[in-house]
């Protein structure tokens, strides 16, 4: 028998057919660790999945790729599902993945771990952001199902506690596809109500896979982004969601948010009756005070004797008044007393003073006063002025050296 000479392309087509219609490589799983990881513009991965000492190709189309809840990164330790298939244009067999899961953890675990680090490194969770809420709002937002037990609970508890707050339900899908991008929808509606005061967001108790909805990034990221103070009520006290993380408050339960939302009417009376009537003692013990110092005044001897104070005081500017008169009186003959003192001193150091006790003043006939014998030359004519006049005299002779007396 002569065998038919295939081409290249029908060989790989008939290896293709001979794979994917054997029972085993056509629906198996397989363990190992991720390498050689690309996450391709178009969506599809690439990467190998090797053990110790093999390793094979792989593959992930996008319209499976998108289905993963976590982050495929490098050296994952994974388990595949899917088919052995090959590559007809390469010749090369290669593992087609319809399904990952990451080994020694769940994959929905791993996907809360993965954006919680995310999110809490860009500040999501950071306590400085909480916005507090308002002590008394008047207007309350609920997102969450139409249909559950949640909403029933919320609205019953707080028309319960306040029943005059107005409550607007905004219904949603809790879970289940399009649950996320719904919850994300009201929370950004509901902040165009400039009025909303205080957002509550959340459902029922369920399993991680019911109340993923509330662990997806485009919810974290609307609640972030809401100028409307959030409380997270998902689930039981046990449950914790990314939503629990960035909201501004965390309700264990959606009752407990409902009482967190508002105070209790009952309690609010009940308070401002105990302070009206701290007010009411208050004022009562003010006036009595007030009452008793004006009585001690009334009965104190200047209200009772008012002009006693004033009459003093007369009396005092009567006497100040004699005081003053007599030191004016008194003040000019001090003066004259210092101005005969002051003269009699003037008069000591007076030239005329000295010309009276039998000196007198040698001058030139220009009028300059001679101080040396230097100043002068004989035959020369020179004033004397004495005590009652001036003598012209002529110089016969000049004597130079000290005068003995």
């Amino acid at each position: 028998m002569q065998l038919r000479i295939l081409s290249v392309s029908e060989l790989n087509q008939y290896i293709k057919r001979v794979l994917t219609n054997d029972p085993i490589l056509f629906n198996l799983k397989v363990q190992g660790e991720i390498s050689n990881f690309k996450h391709h513009n178009s969506g599809h991965m690439y990467f190998t999945l090797k053990d110790e000492g093999n390793r094979i190709s792989c593959v992930m189309f996008k319209s499976n790729a998108k289905k993963l809840k976590f982050k495929v990164k490098e050296g994952m330790k994974v388990t595949l599902a899917g088919y052995i298939s090959i590559f007809e244009r390469d010749g090369q067999y290669q593992l087609y993945a319809n399904s990952m899961e990451p080994m020694g953890v769940g994959a929905l675990y791993l996907a809360f771990q993965q954006l919680k680090e995310k999110l809490e490194k860009e500040g999501l969770f950071d306590k400085t952001v909480k916005k507090k809420l308002p002590y008394l709002p008047k207007k309350i937002g609920v997102i969450t199902s139409p249909t559950g037990a949640a909403i029933r609970d919320i609205l019953s508890i707080i028309t319960r506690r306040f029943p005059n707050i107005h409550i607007v339900v905004y219904p949603v899908l809790v879970q289940g596809e399009g649950a996320a991008k719904d919850i994300a929808s009201a929370i950004n509606k509901a902040n165009l109500d400039t009025e909303l005061e205080v957002l509550i967001v959340g459902r029922g108790g369920g399993s991680i896979e019911e109340l993923w909805a509330f662990n997806e990034e485009i919810v974290a990221r609307s609640i972030y982004r809401s100028r409307i103070p959030v409380i997270s009520a998902v689930g039981h006290e046990t449950d914790f969601t990314i939503a629990d993380f960035v909201a501004d408050l965390r309700a264990p339960t959606p009752s407990a948010a409902a009482e967190l939302a508002v105070p209790e009417y009952r309690e609010l009376i009940l308070q401002l009756e105990i302070r009206k009537r701290r007010l009411e003692l208050i004022i009562k013990n003010r006036l009595n005070t007030l009452k008793d110092r004006l009585k001690a005044v009334e009965t104190s001897y200047p209200f009772k004797y008012p002009m006693d104070k004033i009459n003093t005081l007369r009396q005092n500017l009567d006497t100040n008044y004699q005081y003053l008169c007599k030191a004016m009186a008194e003040y000019p003959k001090e003066l004259r007393k210092d101005l005969l003192f002051t003269g009699e001193r003037l008069n000591t150091l007076s030239p005329l003073s000295v010309l009276s006790r039998g000196f007198a003043v040698a001058m030139k006939t220009d009028g300059r006063i001679l101080r040396s014998v230097k100043d002068i030359q004989e035959d020369e004519d020179i004033n004397l002025r004495l005590r009652d006049g001036e003598v012209t005299c002529l110089v016969k002779e000049i004597k130079v050296g000290k005068i003995e007396s």
